[in-house]
This record gives C-alpha cells, sequence and structure tokens, in this order.
C-alpha cells in the first residue's frame, strides 16, 4: 500500500506572551514542533537552533533505520546548542522543548523531549473514536508517584533540550501509517489550555489539515491565549491508483 500525507503548521504568539518562543517545520518526511522555554534566557534562539538543525534530515530513509537517525538527530541538535553557548555564554541556559515525527512509508517514529505533545486519530470521526496521546510528558509529576504539588522541584520540566549532555535524550514512539490517521504535534500553548473534549472534536471534524489548525489556534486564543501556540495537523491518505 502507498500512502501520501498532507500536512499544515501554525504558529501564534497568543494574546499575552509579547514575542512567540515557539518554532514548527512541516516537510515531506519530517515534521517537529519546539517550544523555548518562557522565562529563560533566549528560549527562542533555542527553538530555531533545534528547528534549523533537523530541517536538512527532510528526505527519506529506510524505514528501520528511523529509530537511529531520529534519536541522533535530537543529539546533533541538542550538541548545536551547546556549541552556540560555547560561542556566545550569554546564552547560557536557553532551552527547549522538542517533538518531531520522522516518517519513511508506511512506518513514522515519534521522538518528545519535555512537553510538547503528539496525538493520534485513528480510524473514524465519530464522537465513539478516541484521541490518543502518543507521547508523554517529561515533568516531575510523572516522575513522582503521587507528589501532588511539588512546589521545591527546581523547574517543572524533567526533561529538555539546553545542550548538556545528561539526561536530554528522547523517548522515541515508533507507529504504523493507516489511512485516515490523523497526527497532532502541538506545543503546551494548545494542550495545557484547550480540553481534550474539544482538541478530539477539531480534529475529527471533516475539515483538511488547514482548517483544522486555524480551528486549534483559535480555540487556545478562545480560552485567553496565555502563551505561544503551535500546531501540526498531518493527514494520512491512500494514494490514489
Amino acid at each position: 500500500m502507498t500512502i501520501v500525507v498532507e500536512a499544515a503548521a501554525r504558529t501564534h504568539v497568543g494574546l499575552v506572551r509579547k514575542r512567540n518562543e515557539d518554532c514548527l517545520y512541516a516537510g515531506r518526511s519530517l515534521f517537529a514542533v519546539a517550544d523555548g522555554l518562557g522565562g529563560h534566557v533566549s528560549g527562542d534562539t533555542a527553538s530555531a537552533t533545534v528547528i534549523e538543525t533537523l530541517e536538512p534530515y527532510d528526505r527519506q530513509f529506510v524505514p528501520e533505520d528511523l529509530p537511529d537517525v531520529l534519536g541522533r538527530m535530537v543529539s546533533v541538535a541538542n550538541t548545536a546548542l551547546r556549541r552556540q553557548i560555547e560561542t556566545a555564554p550569554e546564552l547560557a541556559g536557553m532551552a527547549t522543548t522538542l517533538v518531531a515525527m520522522l516518517r519513511s512509508g508506511t512506518t513514522a517514529v515519534v521522538a518528545n523531549v519535555g512537553d510538547s505533545r503528539a496525538y493520534l486519530l485513528r480510524g473514524s470521526r465519530d464522537r465513539a473514536s478516541r484521541l490518543n496521546q502518543i507521547t508523554e510528558d517529561h515533568i516531575y509529576g510523572n516522575l513522582v508517584a503521587a507528589a501532588g504539588n511539588v512546589p521545591n522541584l527546581p523547574a517543572r520540566l524533567s526533561r529538555f533540550l539546553d545542550g548538556r549532555i545528561d539526561g536530554r535524550s528522547p523517548d522515541l514512539t515508533a507507529c504504523d501509517l493507516r489511512p485516515e490517521d490523523r497526527f497532532l504535534l502541538c506545543s503546551d500553548g494548545l494542550s495545557a489550555v484547550v480540553p481534550i473534549e474539544l482538541i478530539h472534536e477539531a480534529m475529527r471534524a471533516p475539515t483538511g489539515p488547514e482548517e483544522t489548525a486555524d480551528r486549534l489556534i483559535t480555540l487556545a486564543n478562545d480560552r485567553g491565549g496565555p502563551d505561544n501556540i503551535s500546531v501540526i495537523v498531518i493527514d494520512v491518505r491512500a494514494k490514489p491508483i
């Protein structure tokens, strides 16, 4: 079976922040969202550096090699951050999350570091369908069982890209691509603001990726737009014979 993908990428500064520290990329085989950490030094530089480093990998790979390739890509991007900091020490402390999908044929691998997410809507678009989060947020609440509020920890995120070597490796999740699949990659400017029920409703609507992406941005801004918002909607279709 041969498949084709159609994707739409949207980013918005939101209604509160003065600048957009998200960066994203939607190509033919590579899709990625990086969320520069607000309140840190040069979050926008960090996210842009990571995306610019990943872009040259938007090409075909052997499906079996995707996990190794994507893991190496994230390592190269993290190294690019470290080299920037070595050249410009005032950038020390910059950091970003990352969620990225690399595909080849009917195989895809998703990498994530931080709390930017990937979702999959598979099969029918009726109310009984499920929107599954296929990444796990790297936050301390997920690492400390029943911790509840953990105010004494230095940061909410337990993993992110900041140029350091230790603890910056991504989680990798393999997915088979099927006709009618719809994927969403997003920053927490969407997922932390819009209830999952409304995200699901927008994702299952009979609209194309562009309209769906626009709708998701609107949903976040309708709730105050407290953060930058970035989304990539990816539709999978069978290629006509």
